[in-house]
């Protein structure tokens, strides 16, 4: 197999296919026999559901990917790119952090792993941030409640 020396663009994985696009996709899959199915079939039916809107759609994209990359050491490289994809759209930015950081450690130089890093890690950050604005308000909100209480007993 031959190596593809550029990945996708991110752009790629917000343009969700048709539906009757990703059924075809699952009927190959099914009819090859489901997780009997040739690795290109599957591949081409997780890169599908990652592409989705449905977050049960990325999921399950995430967890065939998963699978891909344990049974399969020629496709992880793509596997590692569309499983950050996955779960960034899901929401899990940890493991998306995890899978960008392995991809990057074998590819420093490319310029699509180093944006999908920096998206992921300002994410984290962002969410981060949101974390700790809402802790920050909610020991806030305790104490003012704590101070009334401590004002009417006197």
């Amino acid at each position: 197999m031959t190596k593809i020396n550029f990945l996708p663009t991110l752009q790629d994985a917000y343009e969700p296919l048709f539906p009757q696009q990703l059924e075809a996709l699952r009927q190959q899959v099914v009819s090859e026999g489901g997780d009997l199915a040739s690795i290109q079939s599957r591949f081409n039916y997780a890169w599908g559901l990652i592409k989705s809107q449905d977050i049960n759609d990325q999921r399950l994209g995430v967890k065939l990917l998963t699978d891909i990359y344990k049974q399969e050491p020629s496709r992880r490289r793509e596997c590692l790119y569309y499983l950050t994809v996955g779960c960034y759209k899901s929401g899990e930015y940890t493991m998306a952090k995890r899978y960008v950081d392995t991809l990057y450690e074998h590819e420093p130089n490319n310029k699509q792993v180093k944006t999908l890093m920096d998206m992921v890690e300002d994410k984290i950050q962002k969410e981060s941030l949101k974390g700790i604005v809402i802790v920050t308000g909610l020991v806030a909100a305790a104490a003012t409640v704590v101070g009334i209480v401590f004002r009417k007993k006197k």
